[in-house]
């Protein structure tokens, strides 16, 4: 896979690319999609147990003076990219169908990634402390925020939620999960640090598993009837358009306000990046079945492209970094 890595294409997206494929070619049905829909719920516990055992609380307490820092990353994942997607309703329906533009608003309504957002502030020699506070915060409150902006934004589009009992379904499903893997962590941190590696595959087989179901009943429900290569190319656009214009926000802001370059790291890459990880399984539990396919695709296809564009940022920020400490330094 070294051209995947020379195309800065991420490995994972390859492989939720085939589970799509799998699931239009082969979709569950009948006893076998009650089966996959019992073990995708297993699933989804068994991810977000793992999430709150591996957060550390000392890397948040450790984080949490940056306030001013953390208010921008809030701002920026819970009130800008909001504001920026129900202002795509302008291009409904000349140029973008009403379902691209409810899974962008639901995009525009998650919480920031975790582990990719401190990696890539941890590459490009930005605050990784403040990292680790913004993005766990980020990822926990987004559990009962996101489907509050998920009803708000939607609140005049088919489809619209019930609000509180989106809530208690995530707070069941997801943050109850997530509180026990946290509370259990001193007794399995070290099982934890020991097989990393297993753990990051259990995450990521939990996300197919998820993909491939929600898939089977949108490929059963018609979604590729409805998406076409006019649709695909619409979502890469404003995929791109929608970062850029988050990603010029937010060092404008950064540098306004006079933080460090290390700081202003932080905040564009925590402020400006979308969760897979959590925006998958939480689809599962807000949407009905047969619209999370419509409902994620925009998602994934952002979460690759922000990948790609915040690795070219992060090395560019790790060469001006390493300028800044060799003039420092004569």
């Amino acid at each position: 896979m070294s051209w995947l890595k020379f195309l800065k294409v991420d490995t994972f997206l390859v492989m939720l690319i085939g589970v799509m494929i799998l699931a239009t070619l082969f979709p569950c049905e009948g006893d076998a999609r009650v089966f996959f829909g019992y073990l995708t719920k297993a699933a989804i516990a068994l991810l977000f147990f793992m999430h709150g055992a591996k957060l550390s609380r000392q890397n948040i307490l450790n984080g949490i003076r940056h306030w001013r820092l953390h208010l921008i990353v809030f701002a920026s994942t819970f009130v800008l990219f909001p504001l920026l997607g129900l202002s795509l309703s302008v291009f409904v329906p000349d140029l973008m169908s009403t379902g691209i533009y409810l899974g962008f608003l639901y995009l525009c309504a998650l919480p920031a990634t975790v582990q990719s957002a401190i990696a890539y502030t941890s590459i490009a020699g930005g605050n990784v402390a403040a990292a680790v506070c913004s993005a766990s915060a980020s990822s926990m409150l987004g559990v009962f925020i996101s489907p509050i902006l998920v009803g708000l934004l939607m609140h005049t589009q088919e489809g619209s939620q019930d609000t509180l009992q989106a809530i208690l379904n995530i707070v069941i499903q997801l943050m109850l999960p997530f509180i026990i893997g946290h509370l259990s962590r001193p007794f399995i941190v070290n099982w934890i640090e020991r097989y990393k590696k297993l753990i990051n595959t259990t995450d990521r087989s939990s996300i197919l598993l998820v993909v491939y179901t929600a898939f089977s009943d949108a490929v059963i429900g018609g979604i590729w009837h409805q998406v076409n290569q006019w649709s695909l190319l619409i979502i890469i656009i404003f995929s791109i358009l929608l970062l850029a214009i988050v990603l010029i926000i937010n060092t404008c802001l950064a540098r306004w306000l006079g933080f460090s370059i290390q700081d202003e790291i932080t905040i564009i890459f925590c402020g400006s990046k979308k969760s897979l990880a959590n925006g998958i399984p939480m689809a599962n539990v807000l949407f009905p079945a047969a619209s999370v396919g419509m409902m994620v695709l925009p998602l994934m296809i952002f979460h690759q492209i922000q990948l790609m564009v915040c690795t070219f940022l992060a090395q560019r920020y790790a060469k001006k970094i390493a300028i800044i400490e060799e003039w420092n330094n004569k």
